[in-house]
């Protein structure tokens, strides 16, 4: 964190640079971090990174599909973010005929561009402060119930003040655990379309394996466009819509990184959670983070027989299989980096210090109770959560899970109204039919979930199963095979085409004994299902932890000055920094990865570490034309320090002139504890390096015309 104090700061400025911790709002720069950020290597004001009456950097950054960030790289609205973050659009405009995710893409020109049928960029346009309006509406003497709804209806009033008229989107969150709130104005863009992807050998390279670890030698990009109206203003798709003028976009640095050099990056974090208590972090490391990978590689494993025997399965579940293994090798490296720091110990030492403080006589009546509160809550839910991450696990990865209720309840409730009623719900219906079996393959849905329900019942029975499948699992002896055999037989979720006949000659009293609609419904109904005495204890742990956050920053034995990411924009910043020396990688300094890296990993025909024959021939003439490093290697990825983490996946890397250098897209897995506490040492960003993205548009792809409309600084 900052030093404020001289002696400190001179002491600092003897030992190796650190990385600077904190995700910080945009608009507090000047006041926290500009002076820190000039020493570093900062050459732009705050005004030219925030501005609300200006151009500024803030405008070239772009929240993408909801999920991942994205950067503006031209006048005419191209767009720069990472592979696997427009992996579900590319997967959904290929084909088996025209495999785009396989082959790559390259638009020749703005007509060939494709459009996705739902994808959408956030452009951020202000925020402010709105705490004491908010926390004016609330008092220590209301329920969670109360205070809530409280909330909720300033939260209401000041996004319909803000939107002028449905022309923005206005979120008000909370931060410091509901101690402060503030409200965010954006703007969506949702004519988004496909410029250019490499193909998964090159943007996927390395694959699972590779997945979080260093070195790395991946080019996880892709590139889209953001169209408007004549007047620049969104619109639905359009050929008449226009490429969009941005009101910033980064120019492109050619001339590289250096360890120490200055590296800040703008985004959208989607979440940490550097304030949970120790019971949390032993909670997940013992329970629900065990139940989570568990649960994940069951569903991975069978998808991955399927589509390892046909092309058009894998090309369905490419999306699904790729988001499911992302989380299920996070949340092992969760397990192992946060047990091998000692966290929770940690936590625990400042939560006892905090206690003693807390129970003197004039903190007692607000804070005296609230460690024993937050403790006692864990020790409530350890078997819940362990049971909750097995069966959401089950939901996520087995289709026949939740989609027979859901579809099941949609059709029972339109069954019920008058024909005008049924007209107007129609449309929603077939698009719920259209989402749940666009991308569904039966024989594979079936295995799943299967395997889940086995794992399941045999896992998570500690907390209590539900009453129908506790007795199918008895009466088939853990082995839910032939029953879900029967079930799909008999059912009318069991395909799109048996849904559809069965709304052409609809029988509605059958929807509640079908048997895969019995099955999802308890499921469903366990998931959400919360007793009286559960519902108080999340009432009253909610008011703990929002105290135990209000009284370690009104007692100052937390420095954190940021709050956790949200998805909100947020500012980073460090340094290009080296790990250790690493004998597997070639570079000089291990800070970087280069091409002759990339070639050494090759392995023809193996699905992570193929490569393109061009690419071969390409570095193997050294033709890198003006994209090679000044000492002549071909760059690949490199390091800095930053402090990012999921929903980072794209954000813009930039110089001291805000100059982009690179492309965010992981971390490494020895910090993977990084969400709940920040390790100075071992906390790395890796990056995708500017230059080998030109390279592979240029040289690679021959799309030299996308490189042109760029601005590259040389």
């Amino acid at each position: 964190m900052k030093k404020i104090i001289l002696f400190l700061t001179m002491c600092l400025m003897a030992f190796p640079a650190k990385a600077d911790e904190g995700m910080w709002f945009l608009m507090f720069i000047e006041r926290l971090n500009h002076r820190d950020m000039a020493k570093m290597g900062l050459q732009l004001t705050a005004e030219e990174i925030y501005s609300i009456n200006n151009h500024s950097l803030k405008d070239a950054v772009v929240q993408f599909n909801g999920g991942c960030t994205a950067e503006m790289v031209s006048k005419e609205g191209l767009l720069l973010t990472n592979h696997h973050c427009g992996y579900d659009a590319i997967a959904e405009l290929s084909s088996e005929e025209q495999n785009y995710l396989k082959n790559g893409f390259w638009a020749k020109d703005k007509a060939a561009e494709m459009k996705p049928k739902s994808l959408f960029v956030r452009f951020f346009v202000r925020m402010d402060d709105v705490s004491k309006r908010i926390l004016s509406k609330v008092n220590d003497k209301m329920t969670e119930t109360e205070r809530n709804k409280a909330i909720q209806q300033e939260t209401s009033l000041i996004e319909k003040e803000n939107s002028e008229g449905g022309k923005y989107t206005v979120s008000v969150r909370p931060f410091f655990q509901g101690n402060e709130y503030y409200y965010f104005v954006y703007q969506d863009y949702k004519d988004v379309r496909l410029v250019g992807t490499p193909p998964e050998s090159l943007g996927k390279f390395g694959g699972d394996t590779d997945n979080w670890e260093w070195p790395r030698h991946t080019a996880d990009f892709s590139m889209f466009r953001v169209y408007a109206d004549a007047n620049g203003n969104p619109a639905e798709y359009s050929k008449d819509n226009m490429p969009l003028k941005p009101k910033h976009y980064l120019p492109i640095s050619l001339k590289g990184v250096e360890e120490n050099d200055f590296a800040m990056i703008l985004g959208y974090p989607g979440r940490t959670n550097r304030w949970m208590p120790a019971g949390g972090i032993e909670q997940n490391v013992q329970f629900a983070y065990p139940a989570w990978v568990e649960g994940a590689k069951t569903g991975m494993d069978v998808m991955k027989t399927y589509m390892d025997k046909d092309e058009k399965v894998k090309l369905e579940y490419a999306s699904k299989y790729a988001s499911t293994a992302n989380y299920w090798k996070n949340r092992q490296g969760m397990i192992d980096a946060l047990t091998k720091a000692g966290t929770a110990k940690t936590k625990a030492k400042e939560e006892a210090k905090f206690n003693k403080w807390a129970n003197k006589t004039e903190n007692k009546a607000k804070y005296g109770s609230v460690i024993a509160t937050v403790n006692d809550y864990y020790t409530q839910t350890n078997v819940k959560m362990l049971h909750d991450n097995y069966l959401s696990q089950l939901v996520r990865t087995a289709s026949y899970g939740a989609a027979p209720a859901t579809l099941g309840n949609s059709l029972i409730a339109y069954y019920k109204e008058n024909e005008a009623k049924k007209q107007e719900m129609l449309p929603r219906l077939n698009q719920l039919v259209e989402t749940v079996y666009g991308k569904f393959h039966a024989p594979l849905e079936k295995d799943v979930f299967i395997a889940q329900l086995n794992l399941y019942t045999s896992k998570a029975s500690a907390y209590g199963l539900p009453e129908n499948i506790a007795k199918l699992k008895e009466e088939n002896k853990g082995d839910f095979t032939a029953y879900v055999d029967m079930a799909i037989g008999k059912s009318i979720f069991a395909t799109k085409e048996s849904v559809l006949a069965f709304m052409k000659d609809p029988k509605p009293e059958s929807i509640a004994s079908d048997p895969l609609y019995v099955i999802s419904n308890e499921l469903m109904t366990k998931m959400r299902a919360k007793t009286p005495e559960q519902l108080k204890a999340d009432d009253d742990f909610a008011i703990a932890f929002r105290n135990l956050v209000a009284g370690l920053r009104e007692s100052k034995m937390n420095s954190i000055q940021y709050p956790d990411a949200n998805s909100t924009l947020r500012l980073t910043y460090g340094k290009v920094r080296a790990l250790p020396a690493d004998k597997r990688n070639d570079a000089a300094v291990n800070n970087y990865t280069t091409m002759t890296g990339l070639v050494k990993k090759y392995k023809a025909g193996d699905a992570e570490f193929d490569l393109p024959a061009r690419v071969l021939e390409l570095n193997k003439s050294k033709d890198f034309g003006e994209y090679a490093d000044k000492d002549g290697y071909m760059p690949v990825n490199f390091l800095t320090d930053n402090d990012i983490t999921g929903g980072n996946s794209g954000s813009p890397v930039l110089n001291g002139k805000g100059e982009l250098t690179g492309i965010a897209f992981d971390g490494n897995i020895e910090a993977m504890a990084g969400d709940v506490i920040f390790d100075k040492k071992l906390q790395r960003t890796i990056n995708l390096d500017i230059r080998y993205v030109l390279w592979i548009i240029d040289k690679y792809a021959g799309a030299k015309h996308i490189i042109d409309e760029m601005t590259i600084v040389r």
